[in-house]
């Protein structure tokens, strides 16, 4: 049997450092899971249930997938944005459409 020591200390916006008898290291929370400098988890919005990487002593297999996991992630979000901005244009137009039918209504009875 062991003693195991985990404490993390809160930097603020999710950021925090996480201390334990192997020593300190630094990690980020977001919506998606965590990410640091020993690894990463992704939650899946059910309880109990993630998925953990650690990079490993080496780091380069580490680094290869952080960078696809920041890939997908600007890419969803860039495909997020421009629904939003497709659908915001749509909204616009439905408005002018609807406000210029009134203009012209009260233009003919004035």
């Amino acid at each position: 049997m062991s003693i195991r020591y985990q404490k993390r200390v809160n930097l603020g916006k999710g950021a925090g450092i996480n201390l334990s008898k192997s020593g300190a290291s630094y990690s980020q929370r977001t919506k998606w899971g965590s990410i640091g400098s020993r690894g990463f988890s992704i939650r899946t919005g059910i309880p109990g249930l993630s998925l953990r990487q650690n990079w490993g002593k080496g780091g380069g297999a580490g680094l290869a997938v952080m960078l696809a996991i920041g890939a997908f992630v600007i890419s969803w979000l860039i495909l997020y944005n421009a629904v939003r901005f497709i659908v915001h244009l749509i909204s616009l137009i439905i408005i002018k459409i609807r406000n210029h039918g009134e203009k012209d209504s009260t233009r003919k009875t004035a």
